[in-house]
């Protein structure tokens, strides 16, 4: 068994149990594949040299299992170091929430049994891919598992976002801003503007504005087949498209298109895990 492993550099008290599972993973007879920056920090960090069989940046490798290490931003930035070579991904929290996690770092001893056992369950989450109506690339990795976000610059008032579903009559939607979620990102962004929790698994998209100019422009729930346009005008010279938090500028006017993408992320959950435990443990539902 192969397994690649991701992390965020700031780990702090953490280093020495993860160097512990590094060695556990060894001994067990594993191969580990970490990324460079990761692997550079432990041995800035750990006396002694690493198991690691080979360290790679951010080209192709091969591995049975990816590992984030972090929180929920790590796991967003795993998932695009995977991409689309359809490895399952497992969570383990060294963050502050961790919501994506599927294991805390308390619990590496077992997860590395159930990984190495195969005790665990895979789910499949939907991702956005976002590009320019005129065919200009949006980025090296124009691909999203929790949302794309149309957003006002600083300086600027309100947008209109038009959007255009699968050919229907447009939405004008006036806001500060537009996200289009994925159910994976439902309880990020999405949830803070007021948009709905969705099961992670569902086949839906979410549209929730941000601090809309109308009462009556709700969040809205669509099929993830429906293929939508969004054509930005604003009274500054350019808004933003984030994709998982990572921004970049576009002119005014401009269209972009967004629609699931043609491959999904795996993610690692334990054996007989349910939507409402992590809604329950983590976001303390009903409490």
């Amino acid at each position: 068994m192969t397994i690649a492993i991701y992390g965020s550099r700031r780990q702090g008290e953490y280093v020495t149990r993860i160097a512990r599972m590094l060695a556990t993973l060894h001994r067990r007879g594993v191969r580990i594949v970490m990324h460079s920056k990761l692997y550079r920090h432990l041995r800035g960090e750990v006396p002694g040299e690493q198991p690691v069989d080979r360290v790679v940046g951010d080209e192709p490798f091969e591995a049975d299992i990816a590992i984030s290490l972090g929180g929920d931003g790590t796991f967003l930035r795993t998932a695009r170091w995977v991409g689309a070579q359809s490895i399952p991904i497992v969570g383990v929290n060294t963050g502050h929430l961790g919501y994506l996690a599927a294991f805390s770092i308390e619990e590496v001893e077992s997860m590395v049994d159930d990984l190495i056992s195969g005790h665990f369950s895979i789910e499949r989450r939907t991702l956005l891919k976002v590009g320019c109506a005129d065919g200009t690339p949006l980025g090296d990795y124009p691909y999203a598992l929790n949302e794309v976000a149309v957003l006002k610059t600083e300086d600027a008032s309100m947008i209109t976002c038009t959007v255009n579903i699968d050919g229907a009559s447009p939405a004008r939607y006036q806001a500060d801003g537009l996200i289009v979620s994925t159910p994976t990102g439902s309880t990020g962004y999405n949830l803070s503007v007021g948009g709905p929790v969705i099961e992670p698994t569902a086949a839906v998209l979410v549209l929730s504005p941000i601090a809309a100019h109308s009462l009556t422009m709700r969040p809205l729930v669509i099929s993830d087949s429906n293929r939508m346009t969004v054509e930005t005008t604003c009274r500054s010279r350019s808004f933003l498209v984030s994709l998982d938090g990572n921004s970049r500028s576009l002119p005014a006017g401009t269209t972009i298109v967004i629609e699931k993408a043609p491959f999904e992320t795996l993610v690692i959950q334990r054996c007989g895990h349910r939507f409402t435990d992590t809604l329950r443990n983590k976001l303390m539902w009903g409490i």
